[in-house]
Protein backbone atom coordinates (compact mmCIF):
# COMPACT_ATOMS: atom_id res chain seq x y z
CA UNK A 1 0.00 0.00 0.00
CA UNK A 2 2.69 2.86 0.69
CA UNK A 3 4.74 1.37 -2.30
CA UNK A 4 1.36 2.57 -4.24
CA UNK A 5 1.38 5.56 -2.91
CA UNK A 6 4.93 6.82 -2.76
CA UNK A 7 4.81 5.86 -6.47
CA UNK A 8 1.51 7.82 -7.56
CA UNK A 9 3.56 10.63 -6.00
CA UNK A 10 5.99 10.62 -7.74
CA UNK A 11 4.04 9.91 -10.80
CA UNK A 12 1.59 13.11 -10.22
CA UNK A 13 5.04 14.94 -9.11
CA UNK A 14 6.07 14.20 -12.75
CA UNK A 15 2.96 15.12 -14.38
CA UNK A 16 3.04 18.60 -12.21
CA UNK A 17 6.17 19.39 -13.70
CA UNK A 18 4.91 18.78 -17.14
CA UNK A 19 1.41 20.41 -16.62
CA UNK A 20 2.78 23.78 -14.93
CA UNK A 21 4.00 25.03 -17.88
CA UNK A 22 0.14 24.95 -19.31
CA UNK A 23 -1.39 26.26 -16.12
CA UNK A 24 0.70 29.02 -16.43
CA UNK A 25 0.30 29.62 -20.32
CA UNK A 26 -3.28 29.04 -19.82
CA UNK A 27 -4.06 31.05 -16.88
CA UNK A 28 -1.83 33.95 -16.63
CA UNK A 29 -1.35 34.45 -19.95
CA UNK A 30 -5.02 33.14 -20.93
CA UNK A 31 -3.66 31.59 -24.26
CA UNK A 32 -4.67 28.33 -24.80
CA UNK A 33 -1.68 25.94 -25.80
CA UNK A 34 -2.97 22.15 -26.76
CA UNK A 35 0.76 22.05 -28.07
CA UNK A 36 2.62 22.23 -24.89
CA UNK A 37 3.30 18.02 -24.39
CA UNK A 38 5.25 18.74 -28.24
CA UNK A 39 8.14 20.77 -26.00
CA UNK A 40 8.05 17.69 -23.55
CA UNK A 41 8.64 15.54 -26.45
CA UNK A 42 11.48 17.59 -27.56
CA UNK A 43 12.63 17.43 -23.98
CA UNK A 44 12.77 13.95 -24.00
CA UNK A 45 14.21 13.35 -27.35
CA UNK A 46 17.01 15.90 -26.35
CA UNK A 47 17.70 13.72 -23.44
CA UNK A 48 17.72 10.17 -25.27
CA UNK A 49 19.80 11.27 -27.85
CA UNK A 50 22.52 12.96 -25.99
CA UNK A 51 22.89 10.20 -24.24
CA UNK A 52 22.69 8.04 -26.99
CA UNK A 53 24.75 9.39 -29.80
CA UNK A 54 26.86 11.49 -27.73
CA UNK A 55 27.03 9.66 -24.14
CA UNK A 56 26.19 12.79 -22.35
CA UNK A 57 26.17 11.82 -18.34
CA UNK A 58 21.89 11.98 -17.70
CA UNK A 59 22.24 14.94 -15.15
CA UNK A 60 23.99 17.26 -17.70
CA UNK A 61 20.83 16.11 -20.29
CA UNK A 62 18.49 17.58 -17.66
CA UNK A 63 19.96 21.03 -17.95
CA UNK A 64 19.98 20.73 -21.77
CA UNK A 65 16.92 19.01 -22.41
CA UNK A 66 14.79 22.50 -19.99
CA UNK A 67 17.09 25.07 -22.00
CA UNK A 68 16.60 23.54 -25.46
CA UNK A 69 12.76 23.30 -24.94
CA UNK A 70 13.10 26.68 -23.11
CA UNK A 71 15.08 28.39 -26.20
CA UNK A 72 12.26 26.23 -28.86
CA UNK A 73 9.53 28.36 -26.72
CA UNK A 74 10.89 31.36 -27.01
CA UNK A 75 11.55 31.82 -30.78
CA UNK A 76 8.02 30.14 -31.51
CA UNK A 77 6.39 32.68 -29.16
CA UNK A 78 8.15 35.46 -30.98
CA UNK A 79 6.96 34.14 -34.43
CA UNK A 80 4.14 31.96 -34.09
CA UNK A 81 2.12 32.45 -30.55
CA UNK A 82 1.99 36.17 -30.06
CA UNK A 83 -0.19 36.88 -32.90
CA UNK A 84 -2.42 34.91 -31.76
CA UNK A 85 -2.98 36.22 -27.83
CA UNK A 86 -5.67 38.25 -28.45
CA UNK A 87 -7.37 35.79 -31.18
CA UNK A 88 -10.40 33.88 -30.14
CA UNK A 89 -9.80 30.61 -28.04
CA UNK A 90 -11.07 28.32 -31.14
CA UNK A 91 -8.39 30.16 -33.40
CA UNK A 92 -5.70 29.38 -30.75
CA UNK A 93 -6.98 25.51 -29.85
CA UNK A 94 -6.46 24.93 -33.75
CA UNK A 95 -3.33 26.60 -34.19
CA UNK A 96 -1.54 24.55 -31.11
CA UNK A 97 -3.45 21.13 -32.02
CA UNK A 98 -1.95 21.53 -35.90
CA UNK A 99 1.50 22.68 -34.26
CA UNK A 100 1.09 19.59 -32.46
CA UNK A 101 1.00 17.18 -35.48
CA UNK A 102 3.35 18.74 -37.50
CA UNK A 103 5.78 18.01 -34.05
CA UNK A 104 4.60 14.19 -34.34
CA UNK A 105 5.06 13.81 -38.11
CA UNK A 106 8.66 15.57 -37.69
CA UNK A 107 10.13 13.64 -35.07
CA UNK A 108 8.55 10.18 -36.77
CA UNK A 109 10.33 11.54 -39.73
CA UNK A 110 13.95 12.39 -38.70
CA UNK A 111 13.85 10.57 -35.72
CA UNK A 112 11.47 7.39 -36.02
CA UNK A 113 8.20 5.75 -34.64
CA UNK A 114 9.84 3.33 -32.71
CA UNK A 115 9.91 4.07 -27.96
CA UNK A 116 13.35 5.33 -27.58
CA UNK A 117 15.69 3.64 -24.65
CA UNK A 118 17.07 4.87 -22.08
CA UNK A 119 19.61 3.69 -20.06
CA UNK A 120 19.65 5.44 -16.50
CA UNK A 121 22.74 5.27 -14.44
CA UNK A 122 23.81 2.88 -12.27
CA UNK A 123 22.99 4.82 -8.75
CA UNK A 124 19.52 5.29 -9.89
CA UNK A 125 18.22 2.27 -10.80
CA UNK A 126 18.43 0.59 -7.53
CA UNK A 127 15.60 0.29 -4.83
CA UNK A 128 15.03 0.65 -0.91
CA UNK A 129 12.82 -1.09 0.99
CA UNK A 130 11.57 -0.46 4.54
CA UNK A 131 9.10 -2.42 6.91
CA UNK A 132 8.14 -5.53 5.82
CA UNK A 133 4.45 -7.48 5.01
CA UNK A 134 1.67 -5.90 3.34
CA UNK A 135 2.75 -1.93 5.25
CA UNK A 136 6.22 -2.44 3.28
CA UNK A 137 7.49 0.66 1.18
CA UNK A 138 9.32 0.44 -1.41
CA UNK A 139 11.31 3.44 -2.87
CA UNK A 140 12.66 3.16 -6.82
CA UNK A 141 16.24 5.30 -6.22
CA UNK A 142 14.55 6.96 -9.78
CA UNK A 143 11.06 7.98 -8.34
CA UNK A 144 12.58 9.26 -5.40
CA UNK A 145 14.75 11.35 -7.27
CA UNK A 146 11.99 12.38 -9.31
CA UNK A 147 10.20 13.93 -6.16
CA UNK A 148 13.07 15.50 -4.95
CA UNK A 149 13.72 17.14 -8.21
CA UNK A 150 10.12 18.18 -8.69
CA UNK A 151 9.55 19.50 -4.73
CA UNK A 152 12.77 21.65 -5.37
CA UNK A 153 11.27 23.48 -8.39
CA UNK A 154 7.80 23.90 -6.76
CA UNK A 155 9.40 25.79 -3.74
CA UNK A 156 11.51 27.60 -6.47
CA UNK A 157 8.44 28.17 -8.81
CA UNK A 158 6.07 29.21 -5.86
CA UNK A 159 8.76 32.05 -4.16
CA UNK A 160 9.38 33.44 -8.09
CA UNK A 161 5.56 33.60 -8.71
CA UNK A 162 5.11 35.39 -5.40
CA UNK A 163 7.92 36.77 -3.97
CA UNK A 164 9.81 38.51 -6.71
CA UNK A 165 9.61 41.67 -9.01
CA UNK A 166 8.95 39.07 -11.73
CA UNK A 167 6.47 37.36 -10.10
CA UNK A 168 4.58 40.75 -9.31
CA UNK A 169 5.56 42.54 -12.48
CA UNK A 170 3.87 38.64 -14.55
CA UNK A 171 0.51 39.36 -12.21
CA UNK A 172 0.12 42.60 -13.23
CA UNK A 173 0.80 42.28 -16.60
CA UNK A 174 -1.90 39.71 -17.28
CA UNK A 175 -4.21 41.39 -14.98
CA UNK A 176 -4.39 44.26 -16.98
CA UNK A 177 -1.41 44.84 -19.77
CA UNK A 178 -2.20 48.60 -21.14
CA UNK A 179 -1.74 49.89 -17.35
CA UNK A 180 1.27 47.20 -16.74
CA UNK A 181 3.02 48.67 -19.66
CA UNK A 182 2.17 52.82 -18.37
CA UNK A 183 4.27 51.75 -15.26
CA UNK A 184 6.96 50.75 -17.18
CA UNK A 185 6.94 47.57 -17.21
CA UNK A 186 7.74 45.61 -21.08
CA UNK A 187 4.77 43.18 -21.25
CA UNK A 188 6.21 41.75 -23.93
CA UNK A 189 9.30 40.34 -22.40
CA UNK A 190 7.27 39.11 -19.36
CA UNK A 191 5.31 37.35 -21.86
CA UNK A 192 8.23 35.86 -23.57
CA UNK A 193 10.14 35.01 -20.55
CA UNK A 194 6.94 33.37 -19.39
CA UNK A 195 6.14 31.48 -22.21
CA UNK A 196 10.11 30.38 -22.45
CA UNK A 197 10.19 29.16 -18.96
CA UNK A 198 7.07 27.30 -19.13
CA UNK A 199 8.15 25.30 -22.36
CA UNK A 200 11.69 24.68 -20.22
CA UNK A 201 9.49 23.35 -17.85
CA UNK A 202 7.68 20.61 -19.91
CA UNK A 203 11.08 19.84 -21.81
CA UNK A 204 12.42 19.00 -18.37
CA UNK A 205 9.24 16.86 -17.56
CA UNK A 206 9.59 15.13 -20.47
CA UNK A 207 13.45 14.74 -19.63
CA UNK A 208 12.33 12.98 -16.25
CA UNK A 209 9.39 10.78 -17.71
CA UNK A 210 11.32 9.24 -20.79
CA UNK A 211 11.93 6.20 -18.56
CA UNK A 212 8.75 6.05 -16.61
CA UNK A 213 6.56 7.46 -19.17
CA UNK A 214 8.47 6.19 -22.32
CA UNK A 215 8.97 8.52 -25.35
CA UNK A 216 7.99 7.92 -28.90
CA UNK A 217 6.52 10.58 -31.53
CA UNK A 218 3.26 10.23 -29.99
CA UNK A 219 4.02 11.10 -26.57
CA UNK A 220 2.68 14.86 -27.14
CA UNK A 221 -1.14 12.97 -27.82
CA UNK A 222 -1.18 10.25 -25.20
CA UNK A 223 -0.71 12.43 -22.48
CA UNK A 224 -2.45 15.76 -23.53
CA UNK A 225 -5.39 14.78 -21.69
CA UNK A 226 -3.64 14.12 -18.84
CA UNK A 227 -2.05 17.49 -19.02
CA UNK A 228 -5.38 19.16 -19.26
CA UNK A 229 -7.04 17.18 -16.70
CA UNK A 230 -4.75 18.34 -14.15
CA UNK A 231 -5.29 21.72 -15.62
CA UNK A 232 -8.91 21.81 -15.33
CA UNK A 233 -9.09 20.45 -11.66
CA UNK A 234 -6.32 22.31 -10.28
CA UNK A 235 -7.53 25.31 -11.71
CA UNK A 236 -5.44 28.11 -13.79
CA UNK A 237 -4.60 30.95 -11.62
CA UNK A 238 -1.78 29.91 -8.87
CA UNK A 239 0.93 26.56 -9.21
CA UNK A 240 -0.66 25.40 -5.93
CA UNK A 241 -3.95 23.94 -7.48
CA UNK A 242 -2.44 22.00 -10.11
CA UNK A 243 0.38 20.17 -7.78
CA UNK A 244 -2.90 18.71 -5.77
CA UNK A 245 -4.24 17.78 -8.86
CA UNK A 246 -1.73 16.10 -10.52
CA UNK A 247 -1.01 14.15 -7.01
CA UNK A 248 -4.52 13.26 -7.09
CA UNK A 249 -4.16 11.95 -10.67
CA UNK A 250 -1.02 10.19 -9.91
CA UNK A 251 -2.04 8.71 -6.79
CA UNK A 252 -5.96 7.58 -8.32
CA UNK A 253 -3.91 6.49 -11.66
CA UNK A 254 -1.61 4.16 -9.80
CA UNK A 255 -4.25 2.65 -7.49
CA UNK A 256 -6.52 1.96 -10.03
CA UNK A 257 -4.22 0.28 -12.32
CA UNK A 258 -2.96 -1.50 -9.64
CA UNK A 259 -6.29 -2.68 -8.11
CA UNK A 260 -8.56 -2.84 -10.21
CA UNK A 261 -6.54 -3.07 -13.67
CA UNK A 262 -9.90 -4.00 -16.01
CA UNK A 263 -10.98 -0.04 -15.48
CA UNK A 264 -8.17 1.69 -17.09
CA UNK A 265 -8.30 5.65 -16.97
CA UNK A 266 -12.46 5.32 -15.34
CA UNK A 267 -11.15 6.26 -12.03
CA UNK A 268 -9.01 8.85 -12.88
CA UNK A 269 -12.07 10.48 -15.48
CA UNK A 270 -14.57 9.86 -12.66
CA UNK A 271 -12.75 11.81 -10.32
CA UNK A 272 -12.07 14.47 -12.88
CA UNK A 273 -16.00 14.70 -13.07
CA UNK A 274 -16.88 15.04 -9.90
CA UNK A 275 -14.06 17.29 -8.43
CA UNK A 276 -15.51 20.02 -11.56
CA UNK A 277 -19.15 19.63 -10.53
CA UNK A 278 -17.89 20.19 -7.07
CA UNK A 279 -15.76 23.08 -8.02
CA UNK A 280 -16.19 23.99 -11.77
CA UNK A 281 -13.68 26.99 -11.78
CA UNK A 282 -10.95 24.20 -10.36
CA UNK A 283 -10.00 23.67 -7.00
CA UNK A 284 -7.68 27.24 -6.22
CA UNK A 285 -8.83 30.10 -7.71
CA UNK A 286 -6.62 33.47 -7.45
CA UNK A 287 -8.89 36.40 -6.18
CA UNK A 288 -8.45 39.74 -8.12
CA UNK A 289 -7.13 38.79 -11.52
CA UNK A 290 -9.32 38.36 -14.70
CA UNK A 291 -11.21 35.82 -15.37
Amino acid sequence: MLTILFDGIAYGMLLFILAVGLAVTMGLMNFINLAHGAFAMVGGYITVLLMQRLDVPFLLCLPAAFLGAALLGAVLERTLYRPLYHKPHLDQVLFSIGLTFMAVAAVDYFVGSTQQILQLPEWLKGRTELGEGAWMLGMGHYRLFIIAVCAALTVALQYILTKTRFGSRLRASVDDQRVAAGLGINVNVVFLSTFAVGSGLAGLGGALGADVLGMDPTFPLKFMIYFLIVVAVGGTSSITGPLLAALLLGIADVAGKYYIPKLGAFIVYSLMIVILVWRPQGLFVRKGGKS
